[in-house]
């Protein structure tokens, strides 16, 4: 089993930064591609951003510019530093990864239970 864990989310005011982590725990042989994902209140949970096991990366059009994905291979984490947040960056903040647990076994898909980011003056 593979847990995902996020943290650093809270409330900011506009223009304002966060960083948030994801920490993969548990039966790991490697991890793919790590990605973290938002959904905002009636809405669909959309891709933010992405980056690969070779460090590539690519993001929502969105977000561009102002948020930057990267990883520490060493402890199995995620990270997505939000700067110049905007309102509309409010939304539940979900940490996904590819992980094998084996050598032998196959790749699976996995979700952390996400964290909050509000973004109000």
């Amino acid at each position: 089993q593979v847990q995902l864990v996020e943290s650093g989310g809270g409330s900011v005011q506009p223009g304002g930064s966060l960083r948030l982590s994801c920490a993969a725990s548990g039966t790991i042989f490697s991890i793919n591609a790590m990605a973290w994902y938002r959904q905002a209140p009636g809405k669909e949970r959309e891709l933010v951003a992405a980056i690969g096991s070779g460090g590539n990366t690519n993001y929502a059009d969105s977000v561009k510019g102002r948020f930057t994905i990267s990883r520490e291979y060493a402890k199995n984490t995620v990270y997505l530093q939000m700067n110049s947040l905007k309102p509309e960056d409010t939304a539940v903040y979900f940490c996904n990864a590819f992980v094998t647990g084996s050598p032998y076994a196959g790749e699976f898909d996995y979700w952390g239970r996400g964290t909050q980011v509000t973004v109000s003056s």
